[in-house]
């Protein structure tokens, strides 16, 4: 994995300690002073939602009903305070390397349950996102690697979820910790505002009652244009969906240096990254970590970090052999803190209708558009017939759409009150002339500024 640092990157540790408040939390990423310029100048013109659907039920929640209250010494030391934090492990740190035929990393994995438990004492809510049922399966019928196959894959995942879920009951059982089991998501279960609004009620609900809810992408029954592709990916949604303060990406490394530490003695570990845009990413073959048993590596990792940001989520890569080094990052005075933390981004995407389109939707065209029409977007306006130049692709009506300028960069996502038949008919008119063009009266707005997202970078692919 080879990165060149910028102004945005920094590699020295001091940089996290000036971004942590006392409770090793950091500073500013939920600032308001974060919010992208003109976005209070309209009402709604950000996209929030309704109270019901935008509010996190997790904090001030007088209500709350704990089955499994956390038992921690000093009953004032709530450090957490209801904040939510995601991990996610990879195939590399559950299952052993090849010279191990693949077996499973059990002291790893009874490493990691026990600190997910001290961020419940702590008073934190836990979400785990694993991998691993593939490579657990393969395992278990004597492969030496992964098939090949999607239906291969699909097959061992079939397999491998019941014993990864099994080995999860039996150690968080020890510590006396409620799971819940297998929630497996795929791309098409968000594909819905009600599907994704229900998935974020029922994890909420989990969190309320003290439960660790376990999630995997459902690799049994998702086809390829379904999929998240990788749980980093996944991880990411999930952290957006729950306003999460925290996003652990656990890999097996330490974390991203400016050069491949193997082959460059020269390379220097990145404690922090201000500006994801600033990384210079080189993620070929030779700076991939992972086993033959994983799908991910650094690079979808980065992306997974770029996502997240977008969400106001710090996320940290971290190495997944030493999980308890994840308390050293939220705790006060716990320890050395050894990752590479990726702040915020500047300009973020609020409101989880927003946040739905940009991480749970997979665009079906592309729409380009003129320099005034471009300009508007990036003030947060709507997009109106007068300002396209070209449609691309087949698509319905409420149809996910790239949105890029006459260049071809792509400067917004977002969803279309019209078909790609009808925008071919109305393209460059004024909006004035559409029932006459069309035959009956429908929305003036192509896409309407609620329904529009402005980070492109903080969209899924």
């Amino acid at each position: 994995m080879i990165m060149t640092p910028t102004a945005g990157v920094h590699n020295r540790k001091e940089e996290v300690e000036q971004h942590m408040n006392g409770n090793g939390a950091i500073v500013g990423s939920r600032d308001s002073s974060m919010a992208p310029s003109g976005a209070g100048s309209d009402a709604g013109s950000d996209g929030s939602e309704p109270s019901s659907q935008n509010s996190n039920p997790l904090s001030g929640s007088s209500s709350h009903v704990d089955l499994n209250p956390p038992v921690v010494a000093d009953p004032t030391a709530n450090n957490g305070k209801g904040e939510v934090i995601v991990v996610k492990v990879g195939t590399s740190t559950i299952m052993r390397g090849e010279e191990e035929e693949g077996d499973i990393a059990l002291s790893t994995l009874a490493l990691l349950v026990d600190t997910l438990v001290a961020l419940r004492k702590a008073g934190f809510h836990v979400v785990l996102v694993t991998s691993g049922a593939v490579g657990l399966g393969c395992k278990r019928l004597g492969l030496k690697k992964k098939p090949e196959s999607l239906a291969g894959r699909q097959a061992m995942a079939a397999i491998g979820q019941s014993s990864l879920m099994r080995t999860y009951e039996e150690l968080f059982g020890y510590a006396n910790q409620h799971v819940a089991q297998q929630i497996l998501l795929a791309r098409g279960d968000v594909a819905k505002s009600h599907q994704y609004f229900n998935a974020r009620n029922t994890l909420f609900e989990l969190l309320r009652l003290g439960v660790i809810p376990i999630v995997n992408e459902n690799d049994t029954i998702a086809t390829e244009e379904l999929r998240f592709g990788d749980n980093d990916r996944l991880s990411a949604m999930v952290a957006g969906l729950l306003d999460a303060k925290w996003l652990f990406l656990l890999t097996d490394v330490d974390q991203m240096y400016t050069a491949d530490p193997r082959s460059d003695p020269s390379a220097a570990p990145i404690d922090v990254v201000e500006d994801i845009e600033s990384l210079m990413v080189n993620t070929g073959g030779d700076g991939k970590g992972g086993t033959q048993w994983g799908t991910g590596g650094m690079g979808t990792k980065v992306t997974a970090a770029r996502l997240a940001t977008a969400a106001e989520v710090t996320v940290c890569i971290m190495n997944g052999a030493k999980p308890e080094n994840i308390l050293n990052f939220v705790l006060p005075h716990k320890g050395k803190a050894v990752g590479t933390v990726f702040l915020p981004q500047k300009k973020v995407i609020r409101g989880g209708r927003k946040r739905w389109i940009a991480h749970g939707l997979k665009p079906t065209g592309t729409i380009y558009v003129d320099s005034g029409a471009e300009k508007a977007i990036l003030r947060k306006k709507s997009l109106f017939a007068a300002g396209i130049i070209r449609v691309e692709g087949e698509f319905d009506a409420e149809a996910c759409v790239h949105v890029c300028n006459s260049s071809g960069e792509e400067i917004a996502r977002g969803l279309v009150n019209y078909s790609h038949e009808e925008i071919e008919k109305v393209k460059g008119l004024h909006s004035d002339v559409l029932l006459e063009v069309l035959g009956y009266e429908g929305p003036e707005e192509i896409i309407h500024r609620h329904n529009l997202v402005d980070v492109p970078s903080g969209c899924n692919d």
